[in-house]
C-alpha cells in the first residue's frame, strides 16, 4: 500500500466509526444498521465489509472509538489541579455525541453478551484512568481508607452519569449544579 492508500484506508475507517457514532445518537442502538452507517459514511457495502466484517465488529470498534474519544476529551481539559476541576472536566466528558453513543452501546450490552464482553474492558480502562486522576486531586486520598476513597469515587461517577442521563429531560442545569456542589462540599 502506498502512503496515500494507507491514509485513505485510515480516513475511511475513521469515517465509518464517526458515522456509527452519529447513527447511535440519531437512531439508537436498535436502529443503527450497517446500511445506515454505510450511507452516513458515504461508502460502498464492500468498503464497509472490508473494514468491519459484521455489525458486531463495527460495534466493538465503536466501543473503543467512543472510549478513546472520551479520554481524549478529558485530557484536552488538561490535568485537573483540584477536585472541582476534575468534576467539571468529567461533567464535560459526559455530554455530547460520544457520551450519548456510549450510553446506547451500554444499553445494547445489556442484552448482547458479545457486546457486553467487549464493553467491559474498555470501560475498565477508562475507569482506571479516572480513578488515577481522582486520587491525584482528592483530599480524601490522605487519611481515608481505600474503601472509603473508592466509595467516594464511585458515588461521583454514579452521580454524574445519572445527571447526564436526566439531562436529556432537564431544561436548565441549576438543580444539577446544586447537586454537584453538595457532593463537592461533602467530599472536600
Amino acid at each position: 500500500m502506498t502512503a496515500t492508500r494507507q491514509e485513505q484506508h485510515a480516513r475511511t475507517h475513521q469515517n465509518l466509526l464517526d458515522a456509527t457514532v452519529h447513527c447511535l445518537v440519531e437512531f439508537g442502538y436498535a436502529g443503527t444498521t450497517t446500511q445506515r452507517v454505510q450511507e452516513r459514511a458515504g461508502v460502498s457495502r464492500g468498503a464497509l465489509l472490508h473494514h468491519f466484517g459484521s455489525k458486531q465488529e463495527l460495534f466493538v470498534a465503536a466501543i473503543h472509538h467512543v472510549a478513546e474519544g472520551r479520554l481524549a476529551r478529558l485530557r484536552e481539559e488538561g490535568p485537573a489541579d483540584s477536585l472541582r476541576g476534575l468534576v467539571t472536566a468529567l461533567r464535560a466528558s459526559m455530554s455530547g455525541p460520544l457520551y450519548l453513543a456510549g450510553l446506547e452501546l451500554w444499553m445494547g450490552a445489556r442484552t448482547d453478551p458479545a457486546l457486553h464482553a467487549s464493553l467491559v474492558p474498555a470501560e475498565r480502562e477508562l475507569g482506571r484512568e479516572l480513578r488515577t486522576a481522582f486520587a491525584q486531586v482528592s483530599p480524601l486520598s490522605e487519611g481515608v481508607s481505600e474503601k472509603d476513597n473508592r466509595i467516594a469515587f464511585d458515588s461521583l461517577l454514579m452521580l454524574l452519569r445519572g445527571l447526564a442521563l436526566t439531562g436529556v429531560l432537564r431544561e436548565d442545569d441549576a438543580g444539577a449544579d446544586a447537586i454537584v456542589d453538595r457532593w463537592l462540599s461533602e467530599h472536600s
